[in-house]
């Protein structure tokens, strides 16, 4: 069994040399191929953002009963131009108008848009949902 590996091994490394001096005509064995990697590119696209699952559900339920048609002044979900100063005033703002209500010159927001039950995770998601379309 020794006797046959080692056989076995002489053969392959037999193999290995005549390769090695393949396509040399003058007997010395052939310089090993230099290898290149390929540089990774400057800049990769950013990944797409994750879908808010969450979010588009509470939409779908309860948001969208004002939002969809801009009932008392809510701004539809994709208006740059309504959402635009409302994004402007920063997420903390949206998010208080949302959960605690508010009323201002466009129109008036419920609390939690009507739905009581909502958490504020809940709330806080559909006002990402939202606005993230207006972006």
């Amino acid at each position: 069994m020794i006797l046959k590996t080692g056989l076995r091994l002489l053969g392959l490394a037999g193999i290995a040399a005549a390769l090695t001096a393949c396509g040399r005509q003058d007997g010395t064995p052939a310089a090993p191929a230099e290898t290149t990697v390929a540089a990774a590119p400057a800049s990769t696209p950013a990944p797409a953002p994750a879908e808010n699952a969450l979010g588009k559900t509470v939409f779908g339920k309860t948001c969208s009963m004002c939002h969809a048609a801009g009932v008392a002044g809510a701004p539809k979900p994709g208006d740059k131009a309504d959402w635009g100063p409302r994004i402007a005033q920063g997420k903390d703002t949206l998010y208080k108008h949302a959960l605690e209500g508010f009323t201002g010159a466009k129109g008036m927001m419920p609390a939690r848009g009507g739905g009581a039950s909502l958490s504020d995770e809940e709330v806080k998601a559909a006002v990402d949902f939202m606005a993230d379309q207006a972006r």
